[in-house]
């Protein structure tokens, strides 16, 4: 199973959590609360995937994987 790391951390000046990972391409998250922060994560992380090309949308069996947040 292949998992993706997405860093977070606070940004006290904007008062938001923001992440980005270097394994998906073109992530960049920024959330008031960390809950919202790895619901918005959690969201994108598919969708940028299957843009990317790595993932299937609809009738295709993409391979499983799993999101692990650091902050």
């Amino acid at each position: 199973m292949r998992e993706y790391h997405v860093s977070a951390f606070w940004d006290d000046e904007a008062k938001v959590w923001v992440g980005t990972s270097e394994d998906v391409p073109g992530l960049c998250v920024e959330a008031a609360t960390l809950e919202e922060f790895m619901h918005a994560a959690g969201e994108l992380i598919p969708e940028l995937l299957i843009l990317n090309g790595v993932l299937q949308r609809g009738d295709g069996n993409p391979a499983p994987y799993r999101q692990h947040f650091v902050s």
